[in-house]
């Protein structure tokens, strides 16, 4: 089966080409940039950013599903969510429709919603409203926060944690998460791509563990052996933290999108959803193996972190 990935060497899209390739499927890779860490005969990259409907429908060609992956959680320059998010999606949908793509998986989000006030939740919406008239066979997965080697969650945590052995939590208030193991969602998003499951549906996904920020924050700290001090902090800090990181780090430490991720909790669908069928439920809790797995090469974050140095 050939499958297209947009975003194909991102953390999701990355982890779905390994396990198409390692089945035997043939993958198409469309992102900005290829990826060095993810090379086979089996896949081919497309360099594109969503805008040209031409060069997306030559890449669909002959590819019998897309994963539509691609997604930012911060805007800089013409990256802004309604570039990516929505026209993308609109740009994605018309070059399936012209290469006669007969099924598309979207990734989305838990609390994605409209006139919400943020911009990362609404544009993620209107994506998934573009999916739904389509006209095509299509899942909707709406994940929560996703961990697993290469995430944003593990990643930061851990550089933060050797670099200043401190976290501050979002609000005076705990909010819930429930981390999903990333191989729990590649899980569902191939039930979706290659056994043709979930056709029409939207499915809300998190993980099979429900614990506090703070916990799953001392659970990285252990497996790490470091000692680390956490404590609460009101939502403006995080903002005007968020800002700085936006401004100044590649991948920030935290992104203003997330901050209204973490004030919201991310346990349950801010919308409807389909109910997902048990076989497919995630299983993965957090533990110390699945932690010890997704986390990156040790260290602290240095002057390769800032955009200045890029």
């Amino acid at each position: 089966m050939k499958i297209a990935i947009t975003g194909g060497t991102g953390f999701v899209g990355g982890h779905l080409a390994r396990r198409l390739v390692a089945e035997g499927h043939e993958v198409v890779s469309i992102s900005r940039r290829p990826s060095a860490e993810l090379t086979s005969s089996r896949i081919t990259h497309v360099a594109s950013d969503l805008s040209d409907r031409n060069v997306l429908a030559a890449a669909f060609a002959e590819c019998q599903t897309v994963a539509h992956c691609a997604g930012i959680n911060r805007e800089t320059g013409s990256q802004t969510f309604h570039h990516i998010h929505i026209e993308g999606t609109r740009n994605v949908v018309e070059a399936a429709r012209r290469a006669g793509v007969r099924r598309i998986a979207l990734m989305s989000f838990l609390r994605a919603r409209p006139e919400c006030g943020s911009p990362y939740h609404e544009s993620k919406w209107a994506a998934e409203k573009i999916v739904r008239q389509s006209g095509l066979d299509y899942t909707i997965i709406k994940a929560g926060m996703v961990y697993g080697r290469g995430d944003h969650m593990l990643d930061h945590l851990s550089h933060a944690f050797y670099t200043l052995p401190l976290l501050a939590t979002v609000g005076f208030q705990q909010q819930a998460i429930r981390p999903l193991a990333i191989d729990d969602l590649v899980q569902v998003l191939h039930a979706a791509l290659v056994e043709g499951r979930l056709p029409g549906k939207t499915i809300a996904l998190t993980g099979a563990e429900e614990l506090y920020l703070g916990d799953a924050a001392r659970r990285v700290a252990s497996v790490l052996g470091r000692q680390v001090l956490i404590f609460p902090a009101p939502v403006w800090f995080h903002r005007a933290l968020a800002q700085v990181c936006e401004w100044t780090m590649k991948v920030p430490l935290v992104a203003k999108a997330q901050v209204q991720i973490l004030v919201e909790g991310v346990i349950e669908a801010a919308t409807p959803c389909d109910r997902l069928p048990a076989d497919l439920a995630p299983v993965l809790r957090f533990t110390d193996d699945q932690i010890r797995g997704g986390l990156p090469d040790p260290g602290p974050f240095g002057l390769r972190d800032l955009r200045c140095c890029a």
